[in-house]
């Protein structure tokens, strides 16, 4: 586990742009903390110094600056990049379309996108390399500059170069990239042998094709946020944060665009860790719920979750590392419908942030949570400190919509809407903790997000988790997470050899060989040498088996049996089966470089006597809970208002500017000294 370093600062920000929001999060140099909400733009860039500037932010203040982003994910999802061609070895054309012949429903007739790449856009060429390296044919240079030419007549924008073995030796395709690169200058290049290298072509592919979608527009929007923030008067590094939790400088966002891909939904799990941990539980879920979308996440013995296959459309896989998050279509915007059997759903189609929920009265018609939350009483009628005025009677004539065809009174089926749209969460919440062989009764639940802290309470009923944690700023936690990231590179190299045959002189190595890599790509990012931190992995597997298991090296690196039996254990955690007498195979070498960057220590408050404070409501509302059958006298607190070691009967809601806070009956709410909500029901 590393620590980060601890230095004096100035001003330290950043921002989280989500489907709704972007959410800004500044940590001054005393520790004091300031935070704002503002409406996601078309421009992006425009809605980041939009909100800083409406939190009172001086970018010659500025020493630090950390942005997660959606911009990828939105690209992929909606297909909206340059005109992109695939490059690769006769006879390897259809790699990405034929993938591995496995759907993401049981019904045959429903297909899979069609690749990112049209077929005639995917052009091949003459070579060979063997599985260990040998050349066997060479590359046809005369047939890769008609390959060129072809691409250039036809407006080609951005490359994938995929050769079939350039895993154990890239020389082709560095020489592709080459010809591409004198035949259409200007024209972005990515070689999978770069990006990948990895032997399963399909997930090499795939991947590479990603980074090169999406290099033509992380680039540029990297380079111009760089300059606006330049001219507005920061001077430092702009960091984004990449889906491995850590962050990259626009050089490097430039090569390995991908990497951005899940850059958003990575900030809200790195958030919840440290939240939790803080709180004194190394066992924490959290539970990011924000208008278009819930992700999950899970920290097990302090340790996120990763993943090394993840996709952002179904069939094809993105294998850069990543933090592992379930998201499902659950937010304060889901759509409440009835399907064709006239049965209630929620989600996963949101009514986003324009027009939004019918009660924003921007022409929205459908009911979501959001008019269900206003209806039932658990919101008031202003959202985000006034930014959003919202209208009751837009939001009735919505649930009405669904009320009416189900026999039900409107407040009855804004209930209903809101039990259907936990149950979802929860079944979430089980997917990524009882599936994975953890019970979610050991672990405390991080509930944050716009709508997040609304709905936790009732989640941890129904899955049996005695503690939730409410963080002081719960809608913008995810930004919070943008600031408690350092820069992060995953180096690796295949390495396929039986654990008991390796040459320990020729992997040590190997490894210093990554870490050179890896000291080299800090150094670009202007990481200084006491500031780099490296750890060290072997990817390992039984032999027959294609799944692998990162386990942990330590260096100076002196043999495999611990390592080994690392491996075994870990297998029987995850998998609930280990054979110590089988042979186990060495996969891949990785190296993850990590350059610190400076924190400054959030101090906590001083408890008082519980018995010493009597809270004053700001408002006494009629709430109507959804397993209550009247509505309940609900005080409202402005949280401002609570200090350290205060402690809260429910029923009651905590009000503040980036959220609301419902304590359910038979529910208690105490302040700690960091400023977080606890929540644990009554016996």
């Amino acid at each position: 586990m590393t620590e980060a370093i601890s230095r004096p600062r100035k001003i330290r920000t950043a921002v989280d742009i989500g489907g709704t929001f972007t959410d800004i999060f500044v940590q001054h140099g005393d520790g004091a903390i300031t935070t704002a909400k503002y409406p996601t733009q078309s421009d992006p860039i425009e809605g980041v110094l939009a909100g800083m500037d409406r939190a009172g932010v001086n970018w010659e203040d500025v020493e630090f600056f950390s942005h997660g982003t959606t911009i990828a994910t939105n690209a992929l999802i909606t297909r909206t990049f340059p005109k992109i061609a695939l490059v690769t070895t006769e006879g390897f054309r259809d790699v990405i379309e034929i993938r591995r012949g496995d759907r993401e429903s049981w019904d045959p007739y429903e297909e899979v996108g069609k690749p990112f790449v049209p077929r005639r856009h995917r052009l091949t060429v003459s070579e060979r390399v063997g599985y260990d390296g040998e050349i066997l044919e060479p590359l046809d240079e005369a047939g890769a500059r008609d390959v060129a030419r072809i691409l250039k007549r036809r407006g080609i924008e951005t490359i994938a170069v995929c050769f079939i073995n350039s895993f154990t030796n890239p020389v082709h395709e560095n020489r592709m990239a080459e010809i591409l690169a004198e035949e259409l200058p200007g024209v972005a290049v990515t070689t999978s042998s770069d990006v990948l290298p990895e032997i399963f072509e399909y997930e090499r592919f795939s991947t590479t094709v990603a980074n090169a979608a999406l290099v033509p527009i992380i680039g540029p929007y990297a380079r111009t946020l760089e300059a606006r923030l330049e001219e507005s008067g920061y001077t430092n590094d702009v960091l984004l944060l990449h889906s491995g939790g850590g962050v990259m400088t626009p050089k490097m966002a430039e090569k390995y665009g991908a990497r951005l891909a899940a850059s958003g939904i990575a900030a809200g799990a790195i958030a919840s860790r440290h939240i939790a941990r803080q709180c004194g539980y190394e066992n924490s879920i959290g539970f990011d719920m924000g208008g278009t979308s819930t992700d999950v996440s899970l920290t097990d013995n302090g340790v996120l979750g990763t993943t090394n296959m993840w996709s952002v459309e179904f069939g094809y896989p993105i294998c850069f590392p990543s933090i592992e998050v379930l998201t499902i279509g659950a937010g304060g915007g889901s759509i409440a419908c009835l399907d064709d059997a006239g049965s209630l759903r929620n989600g996963p189609q949101s009514a986003g942030s324009d027009p939004g929920p019918a009660c924003y009265g921007a022409a929205g018609e459908l009911a979501t949570n959001t008019d269900a939350n206003l209806i039932l009483g658990t919101i008031g009628k202003e959202l985000a400190g006034g930014v959003k005025e919202l209208d009751v009677a837009s939001a009735f004539k919505a649930v009405e919509k669904v009320a009416t065809p189900l026999g039900l009174e409107v407040e009855t089926a804004a209930q209903s809407i809101i039990k259907v749209a936990n149950a979802n969460m929860a079944d979430a919440v089980r997917l990524i903790s009882i599936r994975k062989g953890h019970d979610p009764r050991d672990f405390a639940l991080v509930g944050f997000g716009g709508a997040g802290p609304l709905h936790v309470a009732y989640l941890a009923k129904e899955l049996g988790i005695p503690t939730v944690i409410v963080p002081p700023h719960p809608g913008v936690t995810s930004a919070m997470g943008c600031m408690l990231v350092d820069v992060q590179h995953d180096i690796t190299r295949m390495y396929l050899t039986d654990a008991a045959d390796a040459d320990l002189a020729h992997l040590a190595q190997t490894f210093k060989d990554l870490q050179d890599e890896g000291r080299q790509r800090l150094t670009a990012e202007h990481v200084d040498d006491a500031d780099m931190v490296f750890e060290y992995y072997l990817d390992m597997r039984y032999n027959g088996q294609w799944r692998a298991i990162a386990v942990p090296v330590t260096m100076p690196f002196g043999g495999l049996d611990e390592v080994v039996a690392t491996f075994h254990a870990t297998h029987l955690k995850e998998h609930n089966y280990a054979s110590d007498d089988a042979g186990v195979e060495i996969y891949r070498i990785s190296v993850r470089a990590i350059g610190l960057t400076p924190r400054v220590d959030a101090k906590p408050a001083d408890v008082i006597d519980p018995a010493d404070f009597t809270p004053v409501p700001t408002e006494i509302r009629q709430v109507l809970f959804p397993d209550e059958t009247a509505r309940l006298e609900t005080p409202v607190y402005d949280r401002t208002d609570l200090p350290a070691g205060a402690v809260l009967s429910g029923p009651c809601i905590v009000d503040q500017l980036d959220s609301t806070t419902v304590v359910p009956p038979q529910t208690t709410a105490r302040v700690d000294a960091w400023g977080n909500l606890i929540l644990s029901q009554d016996v």
